[in-house]
Protein backbone atom coordinates (compact mmCIF):
# COMPACT_ATOMS: atom_id res chain seq x y z
CA UNK A 1 0.00 0.00 0.00
CA UNK A 2 1.23 3.63 -1.25
CA UNK A 3 0.50 6.90 0.11
CA UNK A 4 -1.17 8.97 -3.05
CA UNK A 5 -1.20 12.74 -2.12
CA UNK A 6 -3.17 14.48 -4.38
CA UNK A 7 -2.50 18.71 -5.02
CA UNK A 8 -6.54 20.06 -5.73
CA UNK A 9 -6.33 23.30 -7.64
CA UNK A 10 -6.02 22.74 -11.11
CA UNK A 11 -5.00 18.84 -10.49
CA UNK A 12 -7.68 17.20 -9.18
CA UNK A 13 -9.71 20.23 -10.42
CA UNK A 14 -10.14 22.07 -13.48
CA UNK A 15 -9.75 25.34 -11.72
CA UNK A 16 -8.71 27.03 -8.79
CA UNK A 17 -11.32 26.73 -5.75
CA UNK A 18 -10.37 30.46 -3.86
CA UNK A 19 -10.15 32.05 -6.73
CA UNK A 20 -13.91 30.27 -7.95
CA UNK A 21 -14.92 31.09 -4.60
CA UNK A 22 -13.80 34.87 -4.74
CA UNK A 23 -15.84 34.95 -7.98
CA UNK A 24 -18.88 33.51 -6.55
CA UNK A 25 -19.17 35.25 -3.95
CA UNK A 26 -18.94 38.74 -6.10
CA UNK A 27 -21.44 37.21 -8.73
CA UNK A 28 -23.99 36.46 -6.15
CA UNK A 29 -23.40 40.70 -4.78
CA UNK A 30 -21.91 39.58 -1.19
CA UNK A 31 -18.48 41.08 -2.16
CA UNK A 32 -18.23 44.37 -4.25
CA UNK A 33 -17.10 43.24 -7.37
CA UNK A 34 -15.12 46.27 -8.44
CA UNK A 35 -12.80 45.76 -5.25
CA UNK A 36 -12.54 42.31 -4.69
CA UNK A 37 -12.07 41.15 -8.37
CA UNK A 38 -9.17 43.16 -8.81
CA UNK A 39 -7.39 42.49 -5.75
CA UNK A 40 -8.67 38.44 -6.34
CA UNK A 41 -7.11 38.91 -9.39
CA UNK A 42 -3.76 40.08 -8.30
CA UNK A 43 -3.25 37.34 -5.99
CA UNK A 44 -3.77 34.88 -8.01
CA UNK A 45 -1.23 36.36 -10.79
CA UNK A 46 1.06 36.46 -7.38
CA UNK A 47 0.63 32.46 -7.21
CA UNK A 48 1.13 32.01 -10.86
CA UNK A 49 4.13 33.59 -10.44
CA UNK A 50 5.26 32.02 -7.52
CA UNK A 51 5.92 34.88 -5.70
CA UNK A 52 2.69 35.24 -3.52
CA UNK A 53 2.56 35.64 -0.08
CA UNK A 54 0.34 33.11 1.27
CA UNK A 55 -0.95 35.08 4.61
CA UNK A 56 -2.03 37.98 2.20
CA UNK A 57 -4.28 35.63 0.42
CA UNK A 58 -5.59 34.21 3.81
CA UNK A 59 -6.44 37.81 4.59
CA UNK A 60 -8.23 38.10 1.54
CA UNK A 61 -10.24 35.05 1.63
CA UNK A 62 -10.80 35.33 5.45
CA UNK A 63 -13.09 38.73 4.74
CA UNK A 64 -16.09 37.36 3.94
CA UNK A 65 -16.13 34.37 6.47
CA UNK A 66 -15.11 36.76 9.40
CA UNK A 67 -18.44 39.25 8.15
CA UNK A 68 -21.37 36.80 7.58
CA UNK A 69 -22.51 33.71 9.59
CA UNK A 70 -21.78 30.39 9.40
CA UNK A 71 -25.79 29.32 8.19
CA UNK A 72 -25.42 32.01 5.20
CA UNK A 73 -21.97 31.09 4.34
CA UNK A 74 -22.97 27.45 4.51
CA UNK A 75 -25.98 27.87 2.39
CA UNK A 76 -23.99 29.73 -0.16
CA UNK A 77 -20.90 26.91 -0.12
CA UNK A 78 -23.44 24.47 -0.98
CA UNK A 79 -24.57 26.60 -4.13
CA UNK A 80 -20.93 27.27 -5.04
CA UNK A 81 -20.14 23.61 -5.02
CA UNK A 82 -22.58 22.75 -7.19
CA UNK A 83 -23.03 25.55 -9.29
CA UNK A 84 -18.57 26.33 -9.86
CA UNK A 85 -16.75 23.22 -8.48
CA UNK A 86 -19.03 20.30 -9.73
CA UNK A 87 -18.36 21.49 -13.45
CA UNK A 88 -14.62 21.39 -12.55
CA UNK A 89 -14.52 17.94 -11.97
CA UNK A 90 -13.52 16.16 -14.97
CA UNK A 91 -13.81 11.96 -15.70
CA UNK A 92 -9.95 11.61 -15.79
CA UNK A 93 -9.18 13.83 -12.27
CA UNK A 94 -12.11 10.78 -10.74
CA UNK A 95 -10.68 7.94 -12.43
CA UNK A 96 -6.74 9.45 -11.01
CA UNK A 97 -8.25 8.98 -7.68
CA UNK A 98 -10.05 5.73 -8.22
CA UNK A 99 -6.79 4.46 -9.32
CA UNK A 100 -5.07 4.40 -6.02
CA UNK A 101 -8.20 3.69 -4.58
CA UNK A 102 -8.45 0.15 -6.10
CA UNK A 103 -5.27 -0.35 -5.36
CA UNK A 104 -5.86 0.21 -2.17
CA UNK A 105 -3.73 3.03 -1.64
CA UNK A 106 -3.92 5.62 1.01
CA UNK A 107 -5.39 8.81 -0.30
CA UNK A 108 -4.65 11.97 1.12
CA UNK A 109 -5.18 16.29 -0.26
CA UNK A 110 -2.91 18.36 1.01
CA UNK A 111 -3.87 22.16 -0.57
CA UNK A 112 -2.85 25.43 0.17
CA UNK A 113 -6.70 25.93 -0.07
CA UNK A 114 -8.43 26.63 3.42
CA UNK A 115 -10.29 24.12 4.75
CA UNK A 116 -13.89 25.86 4.74
CA UNK A 117 -13.77 25.84 0.77
CA UNK A 118 -11.69 22.43 0.23
CA UNK A 119 -13.20 20.21 3.10
CA UNK A 120 -16.70 19.44 0.91
CA UNK A 121 -14.52 19.10 -2.12
CA UNK A 122 -12.21 16.39 -0.92
CA UNK A 123 -15.77 15.07 0.32
CA UNK A 124 -16.87 14.38 -3.03
CA UNK A 125 -13.98 12.58 -4.01
CA UNK A 126 -14.60 10.48 -1.07
CA UNK A 127 -11.08 10.81 0.81
CA UNK A 128 -11.02 12.26 4.60
CA UNK A 129 -7.74 13.00 5.15
CA UNK A 130 -7.11 16.54 3.88
CA UNK A 131 -4.14 18.81 4.85
CA UNK A 132 -5.08 22.41 3.92
CA UNK A 133 -5.11 26.34 5.41
CA UNK A 134 -7.00 25.52 8.63
CA UNK A 135 -8.45 28.74 9.83
CA UNK A 136 -9.44 29.73 13.68
CA UNK A 137 -12.46 30.19 14.96
CA UNK A 138 -14.26 30.60 18.41
CA UNK A 139 -17.85 28.57 18.43
CA UNK A 140 -19.05 29.11 14.19
CA UNK A 141 -17.58 32.34 13.74
CA UNK A 142 -13.97 33.18 12.11
CA UNK A 143 -11.39 34.97 14.22
CA UNK A 144 -9.02 35.75 11.63
CA UNK A 145 -6.40 34.03 12.87
CA UNK A 146 -4.49 30.79 11.31
CA UNK A 147 -3.92 27.49 13.08
CA UNK A 148 -0.53 25.54 12.33
CA UNK A 149 1.59 26.27 9.21
CA UNK A 150 0.05 26.84 6.14
CA UNK A 151 0.22 24.44 3.72
CA UNK A 152 1.47 26.27 0.85
CA UNK A 153 5.32 25.54 -0.38
CA UNK A 154 7.65 24.15 2.09
CA UNK A 155 4.77 24.53 4.57
CA UNK A 156 2.93 21.86 2.47
CA UNK A 157 6.24 19.70 3.68
CA UNK A 158 6.30 20.52 7.05
CA UNK A 159 2.87 19.54 7.44
CA UNK A 160 2.99 15.84 5.75
CA UNK A 161 5.91 15.04 7.69
CA UNK A 162 4.04 16.19 10.78
CA UNK A 163 0.98 14.28 9.75
CA UNK A 164 3.74 11.38 9.04
CA UNK A 165 4.45 10.94 12.60
CA UNK A 166 1.21 11.12 13.86
CA UNK A 167 0.23 7.90 11.42
CA UNK A 168 2.14 5.06 10.63
CA UNK A 169 1.99 6.06 7.22
CA UNK A 170 5.69 6.61 5.40
CA UNK A 171 6.76 7.85 1.61
CA UNK A 172 7.74 4.58 0.84
CA UNK A 173 6.62 3.87 -2.75
CA UNK A 174 4.89 7.83 -2.47
CA UNK A 175 2.85 9.63 -4.91
CA UNK A 176 2.34 13.14 -5.35
CA UNK A 177 -0.12 14.63 -7.90
CA UNK A 178 0.34 18.48 -8.62
CA UNK A 179 0.17 21.03 -11.86
CA UNK A 180 2.07 23.71 -9.46
CA UNK A 181 6.47 24.91 -9.81
CA UNK A 182 4.71 26.33 -5.93
CA UNK A 183 4.70 22.20 -4.75
CA UNK A 184 8.53 21.17 -6.32
CA UNK A 185 9.81 20.86 -2.55
CA UNK A 186 6.76 18.07 -2.16
CA UNK A 187 7.27 16.78 -4.98
CA UNK A 188 10.98 16.15 -4.53
CA UNK A 189 10.40 14.53 -1.41
CA UNK A 190 7.86 11.72 -2.61
CA UNK A 191 9.35 8.44 -4.60
CA UNK A 192 6.46 9.28 -7.65
CA UNK A 193 6.63 13.11 -8.57
CA UNK A 194 3.61 12.73 -10.72
CA UNK A 195 2.80 16.37 -12.68
CA UNK A 196 -0.64 16.85 -14.19
CA UNK A 197 -0.85 19.68 -16.80
CA UNK A 198 1.86 21.55 -15.21
CA UNK A 199 2.47 24.99 -15.31
CA UNK A 200 5.61 26.40 -17.51
CA UNK A 201 8.40 26.17 -14.80
CA UNK A 202 6.68 22.71 -13.76
CA UNK A 203 6.78 21.45 -16.97
CA UNK A 204 10.52 22.53 -17.52
CA UNK A 205 11.42 20.73 -14.18
CA UNK A 206 9.43 17.69 -15.01
CA UNK A 207 11.06 16.85 -18.46
CA UNK A 208 14.87 17.86 -17.22
CA UNK A 209 13.98 15.32 -14.46
CA UNK A 210 11.88 13.57 -16.20
CA UNK A 211 9.73 13.33 -14.40
CA UNK A 212 5.91 11.33 -15.47
CA UNK A 213 3.47 14.36 -16.58
CA UNK A 214 -0.04 13.64 -16.96
CA UNK A 215 -2.62 14.91 -19.20
CA UNK A 216 -5.64 15.17 -17.20
CA UNK A 217 -7.18 18.64 -17.74
CA UNK A 218 -6.92 18.52 -21.93
CA UNK A 219 -9.50 18.60 -24.33
CA UNK A 220 -9.19 15.27 -25.04
CA UNK A 221 -9.97 14.85 -20.97
CA UNK A 222 -7.63 11.48 -21.11
CA UNK A 223 -4.85 10.51 -18.42
CA UNK A 224 -2.09 9.82 -21.01
CA UNK A 225 0.58 8.15 -18.31
CA UNK A 226 -0.15 6.32 -15.33
CA UNK A 227 1.32 5.50 -12.06
CA UNK A 228 3.69 2.07 -13.22
CA UNK A 229 2.04 0.03 -10.18
CA UNK A 230 -1.17 0.73 -11.64
CA UNK A 231 -0.91 0.03 -15.08
CA UNK A 232 -2.27 -3.35 -16.24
Amino acid sequence: MALALYDLDNTLLAGDCEHAWCEFLVDINVLDGDDFRVENERLYDKYLAGTLDIYESIELQLKPLMKHSPDKLHRWREEFMASRIEPMITAAAVSLVEKHRTAGDELAIITASNSFVSRPIAEYFGISTLLAIELEHTGNRYTGGVLDTPTFREGKVLRIVEWLKETDYSLEGSYFYSDSHNDLPLLQLVENPMTVDPDPALHSHAQAAKWPILHVHSADHAVSLEPHHLLA
